[in-house]
């Protein structure tokens, strides 16, 4: 058979494709630009009407079509979201929850470069549903801006169903092909786009402070949110960057647009940029459709430290929630709760560091809530996400320092200094009574 007659052969209806899940399943949906809305809203029309029963939903990273479907809080009785990374979806249903004395969320934790191993050792995934490009004359469609577990679901699944999509953009690196998939479904929905916050007066300065740490020719990773395209806004001046990062985003597209990144220093990839995910805007989607310099790769490449570090002067920069006096991050945790999750940090901080010449930064504001809170403390109140064995740099508005190589009591010190002034003297009271300092 072609490639177009094996795509006739598989094309189906979004209630068809979802009408062989079985109560009792595992089911797993592409994250973020990946989760299918067609098929996530006849997975919960299914739901609703109680026709299936104790599906445990597997993902990453949710956006406001799975809200508006399979995460409805009426529906979570029959559907169960497995969750290895929270974001607001995740955290109104868990509140909600609370208020209702019930369990709303089935948190994961595990890191980010664990999720191909984790959604497929401890049990098959029955059915993988995901949203793809076009196919191509030749039979393949592309993963689009998330390859992430996808392409390790498609080889694990007992089941893949994918949701061809026009507004998909096609991204080298992740193809599958239509002999890899057991069903076809056919919806055009525009991507949803990530609004950016405004940038505060803080993150002006800790840009300049993280741009200054960076080289001509060094190899960045970035997060998402207002300081990291500020970071990469302080960096327009820059030549020769190279670009393999967790997350594509907008202001390293604006990188690679006047010419700051080029990628042609990279010992691996050269001449591309690599991510695993990408989130942002239109213009975003524009521009990693069908571009030679951009390509996404599984996560349990781009975020293996050892792959990180074989690229030189690597600058990782990632943010935090809290650190302690000793450098230990906690990200993940707030007000008592799983507020969001470990995510790719820890991976890409080792990787970053053992990069030669490389820089591991963590930089946030140094308080929270309108600045009521600090975000430095004498005790984390999380789990620990980075391990003060492994922090290098810490930046915030008040400075930088490389805690590498410092004793406690100078980390200490280092800390309270980095701190925002009115609550220096409380840390330093707490170091004293701690022996710290």
């Amino acid at each position: 058979m072609t490639p177009q007659d094996l795509y006739a052969s598989k094309r189906t209806t979004a209630a068809e494709a979802v009408a062989e899940i079985a109560s009792g399943s595992r089911v797993a949906m592409g994250m973020a630009l990946a989760e299918p809305p067609g098929l996530l809203t006849a997975l919960a029309a299914r739901a609703e009407a109680e026709d299936v029963d104790e599906v445990r939903l597997y993902y990453f990273h949710s956006t406001p079509h799975a809200a508006a479907t399979v995460l409805r809080y009426d529906l979570l009785d029959r559907i169960r979201p497995h969750c290895f990374f929270l974001g607001p979806v995740e955290r109104a249903l868990l509140a909600q929850g609370e208020k209702d004395g019930r369990q709303t969320v089935w948190f994961v934790p595990g890191a980010f470069s664990q999720a191909p191993r984790l959604m497929c050792e401890p049990a098959p995934i029955d059915t993988f549903m995901t949203c793809v490009s076009p196919m191509d004359a030749h039979g393949f469609f592309s993963l689009g801006p998330s390859n992430d577990y996808g392409r390790s679901l498609v080889k694990s699944a007992r089941r893949v169903v994918v949701e061809v999509n026009r507004h998909t953009p096609r991204v080298r690196g992740g193809m599958i092909h239509v002999s890899e998939v057991d069903a076809i479904v056919e919806q055009d929905t525009p991507l949803f786009e990530n609004p950016t916050r405004d940038a505060a007066p803080q993150d002006a300065v800790i840009a300049r402070l993280v741009a200054e740490l960076v080289e001509d020719g060094a190899c960045l990773q970035m997060g998402i949110g207002a300081l990291p395209e500020a970071v990469c806004g302080a960096l327009s001046g820059h030549r020769d960057l190279g670009i393999h990062t967790e997350l594509f985003a907008p202001g390293l597209m604006k990188l690679m647009q006047c010419g700051a990144v080029t990628n042609a220093r990279k010992a691996t990839n050269t001449g591309r940029a690599i991510f695993t995910f990408a989130l942002g805007d239109k213009p975003l989607y524009d521009f990693i459709d069908d571009n030679a310099a951009v390509e996404s790769r599984p996560v349990d490449y781009v975020n293996d430290p050892a792959v990180i570090a074989r690229n030189d002067r690597v600058v990782s920069v990632n943010a935090t929630l809290q650190i302690d006096l000793s450098g230990a991050c906690n990200s993940e945790h707030m007000a008592g709760r799983q507020y969001s999750a470990a995510g790719g940090q820890l991976d890409f901080v080792r990787g970053a560091y053992g990069s030669r010449g490389g820089k591991s930064i963590i930089a946030c504001h140094s308080t929270a809530k309108d600045g009521a809170v600090s975000r430095i403390v004498s005790r984390l109140d999380g789990p620990v996400t980075t391990p003060r064995n492994d922090v290098q740099w810490v930046i915030t508005e008040h400075g930088r320092r490389d805690l590498k190589g410092l004793s406690i009591q100078d980390r200490a010190r280092a800390m309270i200094a980095l701190a925002d002034p009115k609550f220096r003297d409380g840390l330093s009271a707490e170091a004293r009574a701690a022996g710290l300092i």
